[in-house]
């Protein structure tokens, strides 16, 4: 019989809170420039399986774009998340007592088994 935990839980690249922002815009440039190398590294392929550069394997080439923008999709929008809650524990330092080391590792985990 396989092993099921309890409690699963699914694997999730961004937490609830991360809901309410805004999703990024689609023509960002940081999404744009992942998409764009994406499209490099399916000429590099090409270019390392001694392919004609420009015009073998397009339909790699597109699925190396499509699979770059959307990782740089949600890079970015981790990247946001991350910033606003930055700037949140800049604006609340009450909230978040300065600690170092063990000890803030140790404090985290209490407050999270709680």
């Amino acid at each position: 019989m396989l092993y099921s935990r309890q409690n699963r839980e699914p694997l999730r690249f961004l937490p609830d809170e991360s809901r309410s922002l805004p999703p990024p815009n689609l023509t960002d440039p940081r999404i744009l420039y992942l998409g764009f190398l994406g499209y490099c590294s399916g000429l590099l392929d090409n270019y390392i399986y001694r392919r004609p550069v420009l015009k073998a394997g397009l339909h790699r080439q597109l699925l190396y774009v499509t699979a770059f923008y959307f990782a740089g999709y949600f890079l970015v929008k981790r990247h946001d998340y991350d910033r606003d809650m930055f700037e949140y524990v800049k604006l609340h330092p009450e909230d978040f007592p300065e600690e170092k080391g063990i000890s803030f590792i140790l404090h985290v985990m209490k407050k999270k088994k709680k």
